[in-house]
């Protein structure tokens, strides 16, 4: 079997390998200004994608922009997934030379979709392709896939720990070689129940005090986590930005979220915001949570938020993800301002940060990784690769750390 990075090999975002020369595994973008897509010119005779975020799927739709047709193969929260972040994109920036497709590329992306659920072993571009639950957001997977010599087991994203939203990844196919993400192969994360326990308090406490709580979250998987967190704990809490479609739009796949009905009463304790008529001015005096894209504040409505909320002491801006470097909202933890519409903007109100990842941590890559001491690893999607393969060198592993555009035969 041969494989090639295009994409996400040392790096985070813009993950897509290809097999074969011929099955096409993700397709994403790697968001930046300007944002960066896959190396080279591909032609796939099929695609199959891991999950619905940016990274992984972002540059699918710019597949069909010739006369290629090919099947992309996903789980049916994926394709809808796929579907609003493209559409978003072109919101964003469909008018301008960043945007690799267009509307009638993301048109043509159902007429080509094929969707499977977990375990349901199908046909892609002559290799037979299994889904198996990644636990990192609703119907994310990992592929398995065989050309009948060799079973490639690619990772994606995955978490092996219980979220609120989704259970952790329980699954260990066999497999001849695995391609292993390793966003956090540097980090422990502090335990699930303390973080939010601290998190609750935080907000509890400021709320009581008459100040407001805005929370930048990403649209897909972190906003659902913190609304099942803030019904659990009984926030007030109000629901701005894409977070609003993806939640009415996981309600639908019930299958693939760890419990509907805790979903279900999520967003009976939300409220959801229209923007209408100066809404969003008004909430930022009501003593809640704000939940709101973006999560690293490059846009989206935490642009009305933040300037409102900012020069009162009182008020708190708690950070729920990783803050990629150059983002303002990595800008606001490390320095207190942050450029919002434009502009530096100090910002009085407490700033706090706590570790909501959707990703396995240190602990959790060895602890999935320990079922293929004897099978060749391919480390992928993170900063810090080759020290990651360095390390499981050390402990007996068969590894390597590719750079993206060479072959590998595995």
């Amino acid at each position: 079997m041969d494989v090639r990075f295009l994409g996400g090999a040392g790096e985070v975002g813009r993950s897509a390998i290809l097999v074969n020369d011929s099955l096409l595994l993700d397709y994403g973008t790697k968001t930046g200004t300007p944002p960066q897509f896959p190396v080279g010119d591909v032609d796939p005779d099929a695609v199959v994608v891991s999950h619905g975020h940016l990274d992984h799927v972002g540059t699918v739709p710019s597949l069909l922009s010739g006369d290629s047709r090919p099947p992309i193969h996903w789980t049916p929260p994926t394709h809808e997934l796929a579907l609003t972040l493209a559409r978003d994109t072109l919101k964003l920036h469909g008018g301008s030379y960043n945007c690799p497709f267009t509307g009638n590329d993301v048109k043509r992306v159902t007429e080509v979709s094929e969707t499977h659920g977990y375990r349901e072993a199908f046909e892609a571009a002559g290799h037979e392709v299994t889904f198996y639950n990644a636990g990192h957001i609703p119907g994310s997977a990992h592929v398995l896939v065989d050309d009948g010599d060799t079973r490639l087991l690619y990772t994606g994203d995955f978490h092996t720990a219980d979220q609120r939203l989704v259970a952790g990844t329980t699954a260990r196919p066999d497999a001849d070689v695995v391609i292993c993400e390793s966003t956090y192969a540097d980090v422990e994360h502090e335990d699930r129940a303390d973080v939010e326990e601290q998190f609750a308090r935080s907000v509890e406490t400021t709320l009581w005090e008459g100040g407001t709580v805005v929370v930048p979250a990403f649209a897909i998987g972190r906003t659902q986590e913190m609304m099942l967190i803030c019904e659990a704990y009984d926030i007030p809490c109000y629901v701005d930005g894409m977070g609003k479609r993806v939640t009415e739009m996981l309600r639908q796949y019930s299958e693939f979220v760890r419990d509907a009905d805790a979903l279900r009463r999520a967003k009976s304790h939300a409220r959801f915001v229209t923007g209408r008529d100066g809404q969003r001015k008004r909430i930022t005096d009501q003593k809640a949570a704000i939940i709101t894209t973006s999560g690293m504040l490059s846009g989206g409505p935490a642009m009305t938020y933040i300037p409102e909320i900012r020069s009162n002491p009182v008020n708190k801006v708690a950070m729920t993800g990783y803050q990629v470097e150059g983002t303002p909202g990595r800008d606001l933890i490390e320095t207190g301002s942050a450029e919002i519409d434009g502009r530096v903007m100090p910002v009085s109100a407490q700033v706090e940060q706590y570790d909501f990842s959707a990703h396995a941590d240190r602990d959790g890559l060895f602890e999935f990784l320990e079922s293929y001491e004897d099978t060749p690893v391919l480390i992928n999607h993170g900063d810090r690769c080759e020290r990651f393969a360095t390390e499981l060198r050390e402990r007996g592993f068969e590894v390597d750390a590719p750079r993206n555009g060479p072959v590998h035969a595995v």
